[in-house]
């Protein structure tokens, strides 16, 4: 019989180690003896990988579906990848990014006090791990063990409790549920020289094992792919698929998201016969589509938990991680839908009056929706007035729409249908004329700048941009975000903003911080201003491929050299720091020349060359709004989300996050094919 003996944990001594490590014991036992692991969880991966495998093939799906199930067989596949032994842990209850640290005192008559500091953590104060009492036994070393940090590089100052002299210190990188010892001694037997040096008691695992895996089958996915392109290619299977998938009626139906509305809406049968012609005659970019979709996939995986690896999740404060691009990638694509629609439509003579209408009723929408649907405070309890959220992504989403339309519809003219007309100062067309919304941009960042640099916020110091806690060596630990914080919580309220940010984890923070908060939102309506420019370019210059990526690669190096000046090439010493919990503007510089690369690399390839058919993120990118806000709703259902055998296992966190991620890419596919797209 299997006996959890987690009373245990009342019974032995509560033994120090970093911020929020578990200080638990936890022991598995099964007739006497610790429990193997049984792999029935792998098991049932198996057989889901089975009937993956049957869905795959149905010849009704022809080559599109290859996109799709083949991933997914991989993805239910990936937990056999490296089965974690529980066998060999410790009989601490390790957690992911936890390793377990004995430190041995062999120093006689010395009362010693160990601390820790992550490297990660800039400018911060040494936490104690553990105190020891004196060697009264000089043959027999003090043994303590504690648990340690396994994601960033530690250092471990060793200093002697009476006096705090420090006596010895030491920088080492602890890998995910290792063993180590850290062994105090004298040298020559003087207490004046101490030494200290790490001993691996037992190896650790290799947790980054499971992604080289998925790298592997992806890359045989990718050779099939291009074997079935080879397939296609012969005419008789090339003429079948054509009549299946009819992609010519599709794309007259579909409706972009987030700025884009339909080409059926005002349209007037009177309009003459030339504004018909240029309405018929324009074809939709499937990069921008791809580009929105790879955006959303990429923060569907990131938002169900990444496998748990610490580079899937946000940045503690400065710097960037993979979850850090993929938000103001969307805003940026939300801004080059913006202008390609409100152009079109302009041309075919829609009112401004009926597009302010639709802009205004997609903004509430998108606002209410992120209140009302998503709100993650709807964990604490039924939804309330004293604990509702009011800001969020789709908030921030709604708010940076609205002002960005508003905009455009105030100073935009319909871009000519012919792009090749000359005017004075071709090379600036895309930005001379709109100079008043470019004013109207720095006006708004300068408020920014303003606000941010010359708020006197109480009990700060003025421009404060750190993360309080313990960094800046705890002198602002009330302090996190300086004048952002203080605008929410004066507007909004402590209760009604996020109240666990990811600067909590490593500078131990205890104010409550939105990091889609008010001040942030006016860098967002700058990404999403630049995402309009990358648009206008497109308009432009449409048709002449050179042009649009000699410009958007142009842009890229301008926002480049931006954010070095202002970051001077640092993660944490620059004049403002990138930081997507503040949205810096050296974070949206930052960010938008990622993005004018990634749309160019993009861009090239799906409808330039037409290398790519922008699979399998076209197709959530055709449904963004359905598919961020149904895995927001269904992100702890069934198949999204099962009970796991080993919770600490990276491999099968991978698994489950890799495979509710496909699902959501089966999910749009499937909806592509029906002709079922949700625009609001």
């Amino acid at each position: 019989m299997l006996i959890l003996c987690d009373n245990l944990r009342r019974f032995l001594p509560n033994h120090g180690g970093g911020a929020g490590n578990s200080r638990r014991f936890l022991l598995l036992w099964e007739g006497g003896r610790p429990v193997q692991g049984p792999s029935l969880f792998l098991g049932r991966l198996s057989e889901r990988a089975s009937v993956a495998a049957g869905m795959v093939g149905l010849g009704r799906w022809g080559q599109s579906a290859s996109y799709l199930g083949g991933p997914l067989i991989a993805l239910l596949m990936l937990g056999l990848a490296q089965p974690h032994d529980i066998s060999r842990r410790p009989l601490w209850d390790l957690k992911i990014d936890q390793a377990l640290l004995q430190i041995h005192n062999e120093l006689p008559s010395e009362n010693l006090t160990i601390y820790w500091l992550s490297d990660y953590c800039y400018q911060c104060k040494h936490q104690e791990m553990i105190s020891f009492p004196i060697n009264r036994t000089p043959e027999v070393p003090t043994i303590r063990a504690v648990v340690v940090d396994s994601r960033h590089t530690v250092t471990l100052m060793v200093n002697n409790a009476k006096d705090n002299n420090e006596l010895c210190r030491i920088q080492y990188h602890f890998e995910e549920f290792g063993n180590y010892s850290l062994v105090v001694g004298s040298i020559n037997g003087s207490i004046l020289n101490v030494s200290c040096k790490i001993v691996i008691n037992q190896s650790p695992f290799n947790s980054y094992l499971p992604i080289f895996f998925a790298f592997l089958i992806f890359v045989g996915i990718f050779s099939i792919l291009r074997l079935g392109q080879f397939c296609v290619s012969i005419e008789p299977i090339r003429n079948w698929l054509f009549k299946k998938m009819n992609p010519t009626e599709t794309d007259r139906l579909i409706n972009s998201e987030l700025g884009s509305p339909s080409r059926t809406d005002c349209i007037d049968g009177n309009l003459p016969a030339g504004i018909w012609s240029v309405a018929s005659s324009l074809q939709r970019l499937r990069s921008l589509d791809t580009f929105r979709g790879l955006a959303l996939i990429i923060m569907v995986f990131v938002n169900y938990g990444g496998g748990k690896y610490w580079f899937f999740k946000h940045s503690s404060w400065n710097g960037l991680t993979v979850a850090d691009l993929v938000f103001p990638w969307f805003v940026f694509i939300m801004g080059t839908s913006i202008s390609l629609s409100m152009s079109s439509m302009l041309r075919r003579g829609c009112s401004k009056w009926r597009l302010l209408g639709k802009v205004l009723w997609r903004s509430l929408l998108l606002f209410l929706i992120g209140v009302i649907v998503v709100n993650p405070n709807y964990c604490l309890g039924p939804l309330s007035w004293d604990n509702l959220r009011i800001p969020g992504v789709l908030q921030r989403l709604g708010c940076t729409y609205l002002v960005v339309a508003i905009l455009e519809l105030l100073f935009a003219k319909p871009v000519p249908g012919n792009s090749t007309l000359e005017a004075p100062y071709s090379a600036l067309q895309d930005i001379l004329p709109y100079w008043p919304q470019w004013l109207f941009m720095m006006a708004l960042e300068a408020v920014s700048l303003c606000l941010t640099f010359l708020l006197n916020v109480p009990g700060c110091p003025t421009g404060y941009l750190g993360p309080g806690g313990i960094g800046d060596l705890g002198k602002h630990s009330n302090c996190t975000g300086g004048a952002a914080t203080y605008i929410d919580h004066l507007l909004l309220g402590e209760k009604h903003i996020y109240q666990h940010p990811s600067s909590n984890v490593l500078y131990l923070t205890t104010v409550a911080y939105d990091p889609e908060g008010i001040l942030g939102t006016i860098n967002s309506i700058i990404m999403a201003f630049f995402g309009l420019q990358a648009g206008r370019i497109l308009l432009f210059y449409k048709d002449q491929h050179g042009q649009i990526m000699l410009r958007f690669c142009v842009w890229s190096v301008v926002m480049g050299v931006i954010s070095i000046v202002l970051t001077k090439g640092t993660k944490d010493q620059g004049f403002i720091p990138v930081n997507k919990n503040l949205w810096s503007i050296s974070y949206v510089t930052t960010l938008s020349s990622f993005a004018f690369v990634l749309l160019l690399s993009i861009y090239y390839l799906v409808d330039v060359k037409r290398m790519w058919s922008g699979a399998p993120f076209f197709y959530p990118g055709m449904n963004s709004i359905l598919v961020y806000v149904g895995h927001e709703i269904f992100e702890n259902y069934f198949p999204f989300k099962w009970k796991m055998q080993d919770t600490q296992s990276h491999s099968e966190h991978l698994a489950q996050n890799l495979t509710a991620t496909s699902l959501w890419v089966i999910i749009a596919y499937i909806l592509y094919q029906k002709r079922i797209f949700w625009k609001i």
